[in-house]
């Protein structure tokens, strides 16, 4: 194992008990509150704090270090405020709320490990590829400017796709309507696409780094997004709750852009 490789595991090894006090703080407030929706807020600032520890186990920052750091906070905190924005004043997610209702009774409790201590060790795994690009010390190359190109894509993405919703939802006109506008005519979920590119983005710029071996953490991402709790989740039920969403998806791509079917 090279000495990189080395200094990557151990910064990220030591992130885990970290994350894991945070998510345990989080879940406090949310059994006060008696909703666990908070923790989408705290999603995103999971990466950003552990961007900064990665970097503050790095002896000699350098522009790799600055430039990773950089796009996670602006990635994670932009996200963490419209999250915060968009669930203010609301009740608990459906999602959670079905979640909540399965595991009753003691799901005060439950929920320590079954919703905070698992997000936080999903972030963890997620984060593989800051620790590899942070703590490596190689120079910039193509690969980081690739990196950053695909993570300016998916910004523009998710930031664009988010801002677009939250516009068409003002207005009292579209309530029960589905969004089929901007980004959200080419793909049913340009906001998880978004957040596909920022970290594959952010894997380009490990294996320029030589962290090769950090690439459970975009596939995990992935995952989590097409198959597990993004479009899977999100469209199990729409089409009951907004019924021109049937032929709203069979016009509009589900995850990758591409031009509207007729």
């Amino acid at each position: 194992m090279s000495a990189e490789t080395a200094a990557a595991l151990s910064a990220w090894l030591a992130a885990l008990p970290v994350l894991l006090a945070v998510a345990a703080a989080t879940w406090v407030v949310a059994t006060l509150k008696r909703n666990v929706t908070i923790v989408d807020t705290v999603w995103p600032l999971f990466f950003v704090l552990a961007a900064w520890l990665y970097a503050g186990a790095h002896e000699v920052p350098d522009a790799r270090t600055a430039l990773v750091v950089f796009v996670i906070t602006a990635w994670g905190l932009r996200l963490a405020t419209y999250l915060a924005w968009r669930n203010r004043g609301h009740e608990e997610d459906r999602r959670y709320a079905a979640i909540r209702s399965r595991n009753e009774p003691g799901f005060a409790w439950k929920s320590l490990y079954l919703i905070f201590g698992f997000q936080a060790l999903l972030a963890w795994i997620v984060s593989m590829p800051l620790a590899g690009a942070i703590t490596g010390d190689r120079p910039l190359g193509i690969l980081d400017a690739l990196g950053l190109a695909l993570w300016a894509v998916g910004m523009v993405f998710e930031a664009g796709g988010d801002w677009q919703l939250a516009r068409f939802k003002r207005d009292p006109a579209n309530r029960g309507r589905v969004m089929d506008r901007g980004l959200w005519r080419y793909t049913r979920h340009p906001n998880y696409f978004g957040d596909f590119c920022v970290w594959w983005g952010c894997y380009l710029m490990a294996l320029s780094a030589g962290a090769w071996w950090t690439l459970p953490g975009p596939v995990l991402m992935s995952f989590l997004l097409m198959r597990f709790s993004g479009v899977r989740l999100l469209e199990s039920d729409i089409g009951e709750r907004r019924p021109e969403y049937a032929d709203y998806a069979r016009r509009t791509n589900a995850f990758f852009p591409g031009p509207p079917r007729s």
